[in-house]
């Protein structure tokens, strides 16, 4: 005996639906495209001589790279080398990133990325963490990229990043263990959702230092393209 057909309205219904699910992810990146591009602070120009910072990013992820100490503000008393398990491995650089708390204590590397981790942080998993890695050399180069600021500018920034810190009763950094030797996680502020990534968090400290950068930069590349690589990397 053959299967009775389904109502035209619900195949109608279900073609809608797998429309609308594909058109998601297309609408979400048009979006992010147009954000990224569209800048703020468009007079601003990079100043020759000052501090130099690094954005860095590992494709999917981006994250700010600074001096431990510069410019009157020094990092070495609030993410201290003693919240490492072996304080020498503190470095003269800390790399300084946010995002979804699950996602980072769940994927210390790609290989451990799970379905489920993603759909928590696309939507909002409700806790957040500072990554901090130390770091003794930067090296420049396509994915690390050079950007000098003032030093008022550079205090500005290192303020705001601060800022995205949860404070423990004495006021310092709340460490938990990183991944290795020479990187620590810290309690922070602030709620993770494909809206408010990773990402927009590094553009929206350099936007709101003053800085040059798109007015939504939710994907890494929407950063990335507003840094010149080095020259050495253009090669």
């Amino acid at each position: 005996m053959a299967l009775p057909r389904p109502p035209h309205r619900l195949v109608r219904a279900a073609i809608r639906l797998l429309l609308a699910l594909l058109l998601l992810p297309v609408s979400y990146i048009a979006a992010a495209l147009v954000g990224g591009l569209v800048p703020a602070n468009l007079a601003w120009r990079e100043t020759d001589i000052g501090v130099t910072i690094y954005i860095e990013t590992n494709g999917v992820h981006t994250g700010l790279l600074l001096p431990a100490t510069a410019a009157g503000v020094d990092w070495r008393g609030f993410i201290r080398a003693d919240h490492l398990a072996d304080p020498r491995y503190a470095g003269r650089y800390l790399w300084i990133g946010w995002g979804d708390r699950r996602f980072f204590l769940e994927t210390p590397g790609w290989a451990d990325v799970k379905p489920g981790t993603l759909l928590s942080a696309a939507f909002g998993s409700g806790g957040t963490l500072m990554h901090v890695d130390h770091v003794a050399t930067p090296r420049p180069g396509d994915a690390v990229r050079p950007l000098r600021l003032t030093p008022a500018q550079y205090r500005r920034l290192a303020s705001l990043i601060r800022a995205s810190f949860a404070s423990g009763p004495s006021g310092g950094a709340i460490p938990l263990p990183g991944y290795g030797p020479a990187d620590m996680f810290y309690e922070a502020r602030g709620r993770y959702s494909l809206f408010n990534t990773c990402n927009n968090w590094t553009g929206s400290v350099l936007r709101r230092t003053g800085i040059r950068v798109g007015r939504w930069t939710p994907l890494s590349f929407t950063v990335m393209w507003w840094f010149d690589r080095p020259a050495t990397a253009r090669r």
